[in-house]
């Protein structure tokens, strides 16, 4: 089994270089390309740790112990078919979309975020900027369409450009609440958090100049290989 390992370079820069534990069937936080600080000054690094160790984290661990539970109400179950423990396991099935959402989500988000000075921001030629350029006009337009869809979410949640596999792979924007993440023919390639935690200490109530700052930060390299695929990537 192997173990997670942190190196701290500074209070604010800290980088995992280890391959991600497994524990039987428990998930656990993915190791991050870049360090803590790296995709300041449009987040700051005191957010990306704070939002990686403490509510990702909290997804994590939601998610693994939903899953346990689940396992042994399915064995209950099995010993003991009532309505009782069948309202149970219909409850717990919420907890496990709620937490299970939020993991799946911030995996995406980790991932799809790269500092400029390793190319954030940048969108170069490909198939990916042929498909936004056709649909959108200029990458500009999709931007300011999908900002639209994060000022409009109420409270908490999320907005996805996606690959939509059932409308012959073209792109969409789409606006979640709360930790739904997309599913079935939709391939995400951007995932941008809504939630408060993920801009509340650098931007507090002007969350609007946040989802501005983040496209310099979004990494389209990762988008676009997203895009080339017909499947969701890992």
């Amino acid at each position: 089994m192997l173990s997670r390992q942190i190196l701290t370079k500074s209070p604010a820069s800290i980088r995992l270089v280890s391959n991600t534990t497994f524990i039987r069937n428990k998930v656990t936080l993915p190791d991050l390309d870049w360090d803590f600080g790296d995709l300041e000054p449009h987040i700051s690094g005191q957010i990306n740790e704070l939002h990686y160790t403490k509510h990702h984290q909290t997804y994590v661990n939601g998610f693994n112990d939903a899953v346990a539970k689940m396992s042994d109400l399915k064995d209950l179950l099995a010993k003991e078919p009532t309505p009782a423990i069948a309202r149970e396991i219909i409850a717990l099935q919420q907890n496990i979309k709620f937490h299970g959402g939020g993991y799946t989500n911030h995996c995406l988000f980790w991932k799809n975020l790269t500092p400029e000075k390793n190319g954030g921001g940048q969108l170069n030629k490909g198939k990916l900027k042929d498909a936004i350029v056709n649909q959108y006009g200029s990458l500009e337009s999709l931007q300011k369409l999908t900002n639209e869809k994060l000022a409009g979410v109420q409270g908490s949640g999320w907005a996805f450009i996606v690959k939509n596999l059932a409308n012959g792979g073209k792109l969409d924007v789409v606006q979640t609440y709360n930790q739904d993440t997309v599913t079935g023919s939709l391939i995400p390639l951007v995932a941008i958090d809504a939630w408060e935690h993920a801009y509340y200490l650098q931007y507090q109530n002007k969350k609007v100049d946040y989802f501005k700052a983040i496209w310099n930060v979004i990494n389209w390299e990762e988008a676009g290989k997203r895009f080339e695929q017909e499947k969701i990537l890992s």
